[in-house]
């Protein structure tokens, strides 16, 4: 039978129209549905290094927390004033580097989750204080003037010390670092912010290197320096100042820099917080403290070995044991006032080992149990206090901070 050049074109037409049938099971995936796929694939990268920073910050920690009390324990001994600077160098130092361990598990916690604060009461004072001293002691070593100015700030606030510290001191380092001569300016000062709050600001002004408006920009990027030239001469990863500003910007203020080449910078850094109580409350409990009988779960050796030192130098007695395991049985069978659990222990884990505390019978499941660990975010808190522990101490853990802890140890049979 004959067909027309149109009839066939037309067959042509619907033969390329006809569907396969599907086989059975068999799913069209589609690029919508490999998205989802490539996300939950680098959520799971960013956890994994998340999980890997966590476990170097908690490694640096718990030497730094020994470095940090023998340092304030020097301090508080019969020491001349030349000494007792020194070792109030050694403290702000360490304090520094445990920092600088804290920004390194935001750097990856930020990307995947968001940056969580914390939000407790510190002395804005102290902590522009002690900002002043780092940096007179960065720039002493490079013979560079250094003027400080801090005005009127509130007694206590509400908010993120640790981090707000963090960042001054990066605000700092830059400032001696890229001064080759001359002065740096460090000026803190508050005012009154909606909603009741307090504005903190802090400026650092240099008479380094300078930038261009061109040199500005890129400061603020990942992995990126000013130029070139800044690169080689000074060194750096060219993340601290991606961290400052994502800092300040998530305790509600800015990082902002005008600089002039040859001249030098001025970086102004300011966050909003919350008035909060004086501390009459703690110094009080200081006051009233009394000696207590403490069991601690540690099992590293350099670690007991500092722990005791520090209580024994406030006056209480302290039992070591080296697994979770060996904490819950010594608490069954009574005689301690509290118990200082390390959250990273052999065979279960501080957290197994008070939730197995808190199960016991009678007395013993209502002691106070203390974590210490060197997680320092708020969900590790939460963790902790969610599995039954009483307070919870990020390390490096000080003196004055854990004898606060441990005033609040009720007296047997409260």
């Amino acid at each position: 039978m004959a067909m027309s050049s149109a009839g066939a074109m037309g067959m042509a037409k619907r033969r390329k129209t006809v569907k396969k049938p599907k086989k059975a099971g068999a799913k069209r995936v589609t690029p919508r549905r490999r998205l989802p796929a490539a996300r939950a694939k680098s959520l799971t990268r960013e956890r994994a290094m998340e999980a890997a920073l966590a476990g170097i910050a908690h490694d640096i920690r718990t030497p730094l927390t020994g470095i940090v009390a023998l340092a304030d324990l020097l301090s508080a001994s019969d020491l001349g004033e030349r000494e007792r600077g020194w070792a109030s160098a050694i403290k702000s130092g360490a304090d520094h580097l445990a920092q600088i361990a804290t920004l390194l598990v935001d750097a990856v916690r930020a990307d995947a989750i968001g940056l969580v604060l914390r939000d407790e009461p510190f002395s804005p004072r102290q902590l522009a204080e002690a900002v002043a001293q780092a940096l007179a002691a960065r720039a002493g070593s490079k013979s560079i003037a250094v003027q400080t100015s801090v005005g009127a700030l509130p007694d206590f606030v509400s908010g993120d010390a640790l981090r707000l510290r963090a960042a001054l001191e990066n605000l700092a380092d830059n400032a001696v670092k890229f001064t080759r001569a001359g002065s740096v300016r460090f000026d803190a000062a508050s005012t009154r912010a909606a909603r009741g709050r307090v504005r903190l600001t802090f400026t650092f002004t240099d008479t380094g290197i300078g930038l261009s408006p061109a040199d500005v920009r890129p400061l603020f990027k990942p992995f990126a320096q000013a130029n070139e030239d800044v690169a080689q001469r000074y060194g750096g990863a060219g993340l601290g100042l991606v961290f400052v500003r994502r800092i300040a910007r998530a305790m509600g203020g800015d990082l902002t820099v005008t600089s002039k080449p040859g001249k030098g910078s001025v970086f102004t850094l300011t966050v909003l917080t919350s008035p909060a109580a004086a501390a009459s409350e703690q110094d009080a409990a200081l006051a009233a403290r009394r000696a207590l009988t403490i069991l601690c779960a540690e099992d590293n050796p350099y670690g007991r070995v500092v722990m005791n030192a520090i209580l024994t130098a406030l006056g209480h007695r302290a039992v070591f044991v080296e697994s979770g395991q060996a904490a819950v049985t010594a608490v069954a069978r009574g005689g301690f006032d509290a118990v200082l659990m390390d959250v990273a222990l052999p065979d279960i884990d501080g957290l197994e080992a008070t939730r197995r505390i808190r199960a016991l019978p009678g007395l013993p499941s209502r002691i106070t149990i203390i974590g210490i660990s060197g997680h320092d975010d708020a969900g590790h808190a939460a963790a902790a206090r969610g599995a039954g522990m009483t307070d919870y101490l990020p390390k490096p853990i000080s003196p004055r901070q854990l004898s606060l802890a441990l005033a609040r140890v009720p007296q047997t049979g409260d």
